[in-house]
């Protein structure tokens, strides 16, 4: 099954927001499907769902940080180590990372999954599928999704996560990111 978006700019007295309709598939506590409903339902429910990220790598080792823009409905401005989504129906971890990647980024890039774990932290629980990318080029990011972007050393992360205001996720992908050596 293809991937089902609607988008859709809404206005709301003076507030504008996206709304934004995919279908994921739900999965239960080993992560198997169960079938497909939408995404703001399974939020809205708690259903575990997939999500992707894929943690980017400049060629020489760097590790691209964003900060999401103001106007994303969830956690805007903050910062992520993650480019990512929802995984569509039908998708697998990588094809949705390297999906977002293309959508969030402009880029393309082989994605492969590192691991996955049951992620309560954020709007609702789901399970998160990290990948890694090496992006070789300059990426072009989608304004509506990133209002910054930087490539930063690895050593410089743990002071810019204590100082910065990341996502809740971004903490937890990078300790088991960085346990799971090596590191492309």
């Amino acid at each position: 099954m293809a991937v089902v978006r609607s988008r859709g700019l809404l206005s709301v007295g003076p507030a504008r927001v996206w709304a934004v309709d995919e279908v994921v598939e739900r999965v239960d506590a080993q992560d198997r499907v169960l079938g497909p409903v939408s995404r703001r339902e399974a939020v809205r429910e708690g259903w575990l769902h997939r999500v992707a990220v894929a943690v980017c790598h400049d060629p020489r080792g760097r590790i691209l940080v964003h900060r999401r823009a103001s106007e994303v409905p969830r956690f805007p401005g903050h910062y992520e180590v993650g480019v990512g989504g929802a995984v569509g129906a039908g998708e697998s971890y990588e094809q949705a990372a390297a999906r977002e990647l293309a959508e969030e980024l402009g880029v393309s890039a082989a994605v492969r999954l590192r691991f996955t774990f049951l992620n309560r932290s954020g709007l609702s629980p789901h399970w998160l599928g990290v990948c890694d990318a090496v992006v070789a080029r300059a990426v072009t990011p989608d304004p509506q999704e990133v209002a910054w972007h930087g490539w930063l050393n690895e050593s410089d992360l743990p002071r810019i996560l204590r100082e910065w205001t990341f996502t809740p996720d971004s903490p937890e992908i990078l300790d088991r990111y960085f346990a799971g050596r090596p590191v492309i």
